[in-house]
């Protein structure tokens, strides 16, 4: 924007004035929601100052809540595009702007995306109970990464006393148990085994290993109805793992049961549009230098994240 006002060669709030009146006229419009079948959630962070209110002088909240609309163009591509960013990360702010959405736009909604946050869950549940709630992968993987993580630490402080440093096995390896076995090299598959092998304790580390592993299967099966069943074995198999870590593990899944198998039932929908709209207001927000006034905030993003645009019909 003050690349444009010195081309002008006019002040930055003379380009502003005129920019905002036709932001705010789409914004407005209310065919900017046709068309979403498929909706994304996820939380976002816009400042890191204090919460003072904004009639002290602040910024207000520091989180806010971004909903996407993940719908399939005729393509099959997802056309990933900002709806709104609405002030807080609760179930009332999602809610409540669902609640804003007219009939059709609410009975138009067949899948929700989103992370494992209750929150967001429950204002599902209460606005729109007919849509099929799916479980992000990404995260349901990362949480599988980080119980790894955790009886790694574990194991480590219980052995040897201390936390990992260079020259401890499972120090060496923290890394490795982190990707994919179909990515391991035969040198980094040697260097578990080595490790998983020095000690008789470390057996908790190397099963907890594989239970990830086998929820990334799940995930990564080419065909649905195989992939389902192992998450099916996941969710049956995980809860009464003597492994404490891998336990709650399945608990957590367990009490997303619905959500989580819902993934292979929708043709694998997920919440990565979101991300990727959320990548592109990180850039924005880093090129700007951050921003003072919510409202300009919220209009900047939805014209960079696509949001003040209709989808176009398929």
């Amino acid at each position: 924007m003050r690349g444009v006002a010195r081309q002008l060669r006019v002040a930055w709030r003379t380009v502003w004035t005129h920019v905002e009146a036709e932001l705010q006229r789409r914004e407005q419009d209310p065919g900017r929601f046709d068309g979403v079948e498929v909706l994304g959630v996820d939380e976002h962070l816009w400042h890191h100052v204090s919460t003072k209110p904004v009639a002290d002088g602040g910024r207000g909240p520091k989180e806010l809540t971004g909903m996407v609309d993940l719908t399939r163009d005729a393509t099959g591509r997802v056309r990933a595009r900002l709806l709104d960013l609405v002030p807080g990360r609760s179930s009332k702010a999602y809610a409540d702007w669902i609640k804003e959405r007219d009939e059709q736009f609410r009975a138009g909604v067949k899948i929700a995306a989103l992370d494992p946050f209750a929150g967001y869950k429950k204002a599902l549940d209460d606005e729109l109970d007919d849509a099929t709630a799916v479980l992000d992968a990404f995260h349901v993987v990362k949480l599988g990464t980080a119980a790894v993580d955790d009886v790694r630490r574990r194991v480590q402080q219980d052995t040897l006393g201390h936390r990992g440093c260079k020259g401890d096995p499972l120090y060496g390896i923290r890394n490795i148990l982190r990707a994919g076995r179909e990515r391991l090299t035969d040198r980094q598959r040697s260097r578990l085994d080595a490790a998983f092998a020095t000690r008789e304790e470390h057996v908790e580390v190397e099963v907890a290993w594989h239970a990830a592993q086998q929820l990334r299967d799940a995930y990564r099966h080419p065909n649905l109805v195989e992939g389902h069943k192992i998450a099916e074995k996941v969710l049956e198999s995980f809860p009464s793992c003597p492994i404490p870590e891998i336990a709650r593990l399945g608990r957590t899944l367990t009490q997303w049961r619905a959500a989580f198998l819902a993934y292979w039932a929708t043709g694998r929908s997920s919440n990565g549009g979101t991300e990727a709209v959320n990548g592109l207001i990180e850039l924005a927000r880093r090129i700007a230098r951050g921003f003072t006034n919510y409202d300009n905030y919220r209009l900047r993003m939805l014209l960079i994240a696509g949001g003040l645009d209709p989808l176009t019909p398929t």
